[in-house]
């Protein structure tokens, strides 16, 4: 394997690779000031199951490594497209748990998403409700930043000495617009709050608390979050719409195949150990056979069949087989 690769795909950890990241290209080094916050907690239990869950990453062909590390040494996006069910949400747990980069910030993306939903949100009404009560109280009113919550964008911007990994899932279900509206940020990493710049120049008002999609306090000095090492954003697309060139321009594009043959085998390992490929050669035999009419069927239908075949009727064969069959249909609706 190459030196050069700092993710390499081996599905776990290892505490003598994970080192801070090379640093970026002079056209992508940012001047946010890391904050003495302290870094977000690593709940063992969850990074327990985030193992778990992602066992043996999708991406294990030399040009797919390749791609994922150059992604990380440039500090560009990585947009990955590919068919459901192929593993592409699943790569940014797996680089975000092989380099302790913390819990993933997950964005998923619907036809009504606009960037500030990523970027952060305001609780005005709120706010507003909580003075008219401390007026009538004779009380000073609480501090805006307990109005504001970063959304995961916007936490990922924090200036921080190791970048966050951020999930911006299914892009292409967006409206036309969110794209080229995050050509900006993309290319800054940096964005405003407009509540904030407002009181920036009053006594006491410079420095203010958010909450963080995370669901801890991080400063914001100025009204503005600039960060210091660009997050590691994972785009993923099924490929029902086109993006604006300057967007791909801006982005390192990986296509992730369906797992078949040898990755099928070993995702199968992943989630149900040792030999399970083997123990159910004839459910892999049968998912692989069935890829036809251009439509690869998603890994999921796979993985469902084996589970529920194993806690039901594993002694009796013919039932076993019913029982994928339904699981391991094709994915048109019409068809019963």
């Amino acid at each position: 394997m190459d030196d050069w690769l700092i993710y390499r795909g081996v599905g776990a950890p290892d505490p003598h690779r994970i080192r801070a990241l090379p640093p970026p290209p002079p056209w992508r080094a940012f001047s946010g000031e890391p904050l003495p916050d302290p870094a977000p907690p690593i709940d063992t239990s969850s990074t327990r199951r985030l193992g778990a869950r992602v066992g043996t990453p999708p991406a294990q062909d030399g040009r797919a490594l390749e791609l994922i590390n150059a992604a990380l040494y440039l500090r560009r996006p990585l947009l990955v497209t590919g068919e459901p069910g192929c593993g592409k949400s699943t790569l940014a747990h797996s680089i975000s748990y092989e380099l302790g980069l913390g819990r993933v910030l997950q964005w998923p993306v619907v036809s009504r998403t606009e960037l500030k939903d990523g970027l952060y949100t305001y609780d005005a009404i709120g706010r507003l409700q909580d003075a008219q009560l401390a007026e009538r109280e004779r009380r000073e009113p609480d501090d805006i930043g307990r109005y504001i919550r970063l959304g995961p964008l916007g936490t990922a911007l924090l200036p921080a000495e190791r970048p966050r990994v951020l999930l911006i899932d299914e892009l292409d279900k967006s409206d036309i617009d969110l794209p080229n509206d995050l050509l900006n940020v993309v290319e800054e990493g940096e964005f405003a709050l407009p509540e904030l710049e407002r009181m920036a120049d009053r006594p006491g008002q410079n420095d203010v608390r958010v909450l963080t999609d995370d669901g801890r306090r991080a400063r914001v000095r100025g009204g503005r979050i600039r960060c210091h090492a660009f997050p590691f954003v994972v785009m993923t697309s099924n490929g029902e719409r086109d993006f604006p060139a300057p967007l791909l321009r801006r982005c390192i594009h990986l296509h992730l195949d369906p797992p078949r043959d040898a990755r099928l085998a070993a995702m199968v390992q992943a989630h149900f150990g040792a030999g399970a490929d083997e123990r159910n050669l004839d459910l892999i035999n049968r998912f692989i056979s069935e890829d036809g009419d251009g439509e690869l069927r998603p890994t999921d239908q796979l993985l469902n069949a084996i589970y529920l075949t194993q806690h039901t009727v594993r002694a009796e064969q013919g039932r076993r087989e019913e029982i994928a069959g339904l699981l391991m249909r094709p994915l048109d609706t019409r068809q019963r």
